[in-house]
């Protein structure tokens, strides 16, 4: 991601909304190293855990969906906002489920953060090949 960032710095620069298409994947890929590392904690508690989880998870839903809505490029056909809304929430919102799923201690809740951190890798893998080859296009 950083290789692909810093080969394209220039024209990701030039681009409106892909600096911070940009931070949307830094993000994503952050979120699943912070749930990663909340989880190595040794006896944390079901409550605990959902807890971590439901705050993590919110706090990166909004903070990509926010960058995602500013980064959208002016004149673009609502299916680009609905593409990359769905992009980015696949690999935050798990992690809200997982949280809500700790909770109440129902619902599958390291399913989900498994699906979190699959899905937030997947995201970013996509976002990372447009800002290193498509860009190129």
């Amino acid at each position: 991601m950083v290789v692909a960032i810093s080969i394209n710095i220039e024209r990701i620069l030039n681009y409106p909304g892909l600096p911070e298409r940009g931070l949307v994947t830094l993000l994503l890929l952050l979120g699943v190293l912070v749930v990663s590392l909340l989880l190595l904690e040794p006896g944390l508690s079901r409550t605990t855990v959902g807890i971590e989880l439901l705050v993590e998870g919110v706090v990166i839903t909004v903070t990509v969906a926010a960058l995602t809505l500013r980064s959208r490029p002016h004149g673009e056909e609502e299916s680009y906002l609905v593409s990359a809304l769905v992009l980015a929430g696949i690999g935050t919102v798990p992690f809200v489920v997982a949280g809500v799923s700790f909770l109440a201690e129902s619902g599958g809740g390291m399913t989900w953060v498994l699906t979190g951190f699959i899905s937030a890798i997947v995201g970013a893998m996509i976002n990372a090949w447009v800002l290193l080859v498509e860009i190129l296009r």
